[in-house]
């Protein structure tokens, strides 16, 4: 039982190293690209999905404690290490970015608007929006939208 759990927060502590630089290239060359108002915090928070956190937990957990290929577990670790750390070169921030957050081709109704265009991001109180008549970036209250 103590080597489990020692696997799972193993896992738990490798998995949050490579959360932390994915969302850290999102945040750098997408959201701030877009000056949108969001701190790292929020972003990491609101778009975690547990049960892909869960995956990986348990994957890493597994090859760093049970695997007897050492080499094997180095290859898989430090490659997913390269992938997210890739999220830094801004191209592929601002790629995983939109398509991670990124809504294309969305009607928007207000009582007195209607909005067409893309959601950048759709946050908890508000909704970060291209209007494609206005072309410009808008910030529109969820309370206020029909």
């Amino acid at each position: 039982m103590s080597k489990l759990v020692q696997a799972f927060l193993t896992g738990a502590f490798f998995t949050f190293f490579i959360d932390f630089f994915l969302f850290l290239g999102i945040k750098i060359n997408y959201i701030d690209l877009y000056e949108i108002d969001l701190y790292y915090n929020v972003l990491f928070a609101d778009n975690q999905n547990i049960f892909i956190y869960l995956f990986f937990t348990l994957l890493f957990g597994y090859i760093i404690t049970y695997l007897e290929h050492v080499k094997i577990g180095l290859i898989v670790i430090g490659g997913m290490f390269v992938l997210t750390l890739s999220t830094l070169v801004p191209t592929i921030g601002h790629e995983v970015g939109s398509h991670m957050l990124q809504t294309k081709n969305v009607k928007f109704h207000d009582s007195k608007y209607v909005y067409k265009g893309d959601i950048y991001y759709d946050g908890r109180k508000q909704v970060t929006f291209y209007d494609y008549d206005l072309q410009k970036i808008l910030t529109l209250n969820k309370k206020d939208l029909k």
